[in-house]
């Protein structure tokens, strides 16, 4: 444990190092598939981020914006839903920022107002966010009350831009979805 906490401290810029040597034995995204189709039967105009695939008759999978292998974690800020077929394509690629950032915040600020108007979105968030939102900085800063969509989005960037750009720097290359071409 003490040569985790070593690495950890000297590369930064890996997260999930611990999770990484010994990959979790459970890993239980699904409570945010549930979630995902909560909001998406509310608002069955909801569209996949990266093939504009309306959400609301597909068998939904959950996508990490930055991939598992680089953040080996399922921290609610980098979950979206998308389709089977869009996810398998993405694999551990990394979506291209300029093009898929702004539509991911805008999914995510759609969760995020709901989660504070619809009590039955509050209930669903109150339960992941148990198992799905595990820093408390991040917590406060991103899902406080009261924040526009702009101010959502840079709050989102602020998290997701350090992270994002490590894993690019570490190899992970970038991804655009073909059939969006």
């Amino acid at each position: 444990m003490n040569l985790i906490h070593y690495l950890q401290k000297r590369n930064p810029s890996v997260p999930g190092i611990a999770d990484k040597l010994s990959v979790p034995q459970a890993r239980d995204i699904d409570r945010v598939r549930k979630y995902w189709r909560l909001i998406i039967d509310l608002k069955p105009e909801i569209r996949d981020i990266y093939g504009h695939v309306e959400l609301a008759d597909e068998k939904i999978s959950v996508d990490h914006f930055v991939p598992w292998q680089y953040v080996a974690h399922d921290e609610l800020w980098n979950l979206h839903p998308t389709t089977r077929s869009i996810n398998s394509s993405k694999s551990n690629g990394l979506p291209d920022w300029d093009v898929y950032f702004k539509p991911l915040y805008e999914l995510e600020y759609v969760s995020y107002k709901l989660s504070k108007e619809n009590h039955t979105v509050s209930e669903a968030f109150a339960k992941i966010a148990k198992y799905h939102l595990n820093n408390d900085e991040i917590r406060r800063s991103l899902y406080c009350d009261g924040l526009s969509e702009n101010d959502f989005g840079e709050r989102l960037k602020n998290i997701i831009y350090p992270v994002y750009n490590a894993a690019m720097n570490n190899g992970f290359k970038q991804w655009i979805y073909e059939e969006a071409i």
